[in-house]
């Protein structure tokens, strides 16, 4: 798995980049917002980021806290994979709560 996310981001840009300021909330909430839409993303942590942490510490601080997958780590660049959350319809909810003996326990 971790060869054909690599190879599906081999030759793209970043989405994102960490900044001076470092791993700061709204940095994991685009994070999350990009994982969301996307299964995996391309980081880019600026050298000035990196005065304080490294970027293998860095990548995984997001990762844990993003509960994702971290693929690699290569020089300032990290790839994060975290599989899609299958989303209920509403139209499945609302079956769900008018027959409560067919849903799930």
């Amino acid at each position: 798995m971790k060869r054909h996310v690599r190879h599906e981001l081999k030759y793209e840009g970043p989405t994102l980049w960490v900044g001076k300021e470092g791993l700061t909330a709204q940095v994991l909430v685009e994070v999350e917002k990009q994982l969301n839409r996307q299964r995996m993303i391309k980081i880019r942590i600026l050298r000035t980021a990196l005065q304080e942490e490294t970027a293998q510490t860095i990548a995984n601080r997001v990762s844990q806290q993003t509960h994702a997958a971290l693929v690699e780590v290569r020089g300032h660049v990290f790839i994060l994979y975290r599989k899609r959350k299958t989303v209920i319809s509403q139209n499945q909810k609302n079956a769900e709560q008018s027959n409560p003996e067919n849903s799930k326990t």
